[in-house]
């Protein structure tokens, strides 16, 4: 079996590696997505020397089947909606409202626990690295990514420690960057499996992580992170074919 990640701390500091070139640029921003983005993303920010928040996704699930999405609001007002499920389904617009309605409460709720009386940070025009622990289907990455693009920013990269190539590919087509640690060749069997340590992130650790974070004033560092020759990074350009770098 391909080698697992000790935790999310180290699969933020071997992303981070796959990062460098964004280091101490003064108009990037690292968004995580929490909860379980927020250990990854905070290694990502503080060993590139940039400034993080978080970017807060709900996903729509249709009435009486709520694992099937018709949509996703996400921070900054965004609502982003699966005409196709809609129709599929026959949804009507008053039962679309309530679902949005009752997300929106939640998501307004994570939102003054994760960032308190801070306002929302400025995401017009500036690269934005989109952060997860993994990837399975990449649902919510792909409501993120659908979401940000209605805020307009410059480039949006999306970053993760390990996803299927498969999935991989899909994020090809919807976000500028992709850059990945790991890209399995076995069966995934979801983004746990390639943790020791995949225990459930609190609102606590969040909340928790991010102020360090914040608090912290991120100088040089005095070495690299030091690389792993085992790995097998991804990074594929908008629209193009994922390309194999490293070994």
């Amino acid at each position: 079996m391909t080698r697992q990640f000790k935790d999310r701390a180290e699969a933020g500091r071997l992303l981070a590696q796959k990062l460098r070139g964004y280091a101490h640029q003064p108009d990037v921003l690292v968004l995580a997505l929490p909860r379980g983005g927020v250990p990854v993303a905070c290694e990502v920010a503080r060993a590139l020397g940039l400034p993080i928040d978080v970017f807060i996704v709900r996903k729509l699930g249709t009435p009486g089947q709520r694992e099937l999405a018709m949509g996703a609001i996400a921070t900054g007002g965004v609502r982003v909606l699966n005409d196709d499920v809609i129709r599929l389904m026959r949804i009507p617009e008053q039962a679309i409202d309530i679902v949005s309605a009752e997300e929106q409460r939640e998501m307004e709720r994570r939102e003054l626990a994760y960032r308190g009386s801070r306002p929302a940070p400025r995401l017009k025009g500036r690269t934005l690295i989109l952060v997860d622990d993994g990837l399975a289907t990449g649902s919510t990455m792909h409501a993120a990514v659908a979401s940000l693009r209605q805020l307009q920013p410059a480039r949006i990269v999306v970053a993760i420690p390990v996803a299927p190539r498969s999935t991989l590919r899909e994020f090809a087509g919807e976000a500028d960057e992709v850059v990945c640690v790991l890209a399995p060749d076995e069966p995934f069997e979801g983004v746990g499996r390639w943790y020791l340590d995949f225990s459930q992130t609190t609102d606590k650790e969040v909340r928790e992580l991010l102020d360090r974070a914040r608090g912290e004033e991120t100088p040089e560092r005095d070495a690299e992170i030091a690389e792993e020759r085992d790995w097998a990074p991804w990074r594929f350009p908008y629209g193009g074919p994922p390309t194999r770098k490293g070994g």
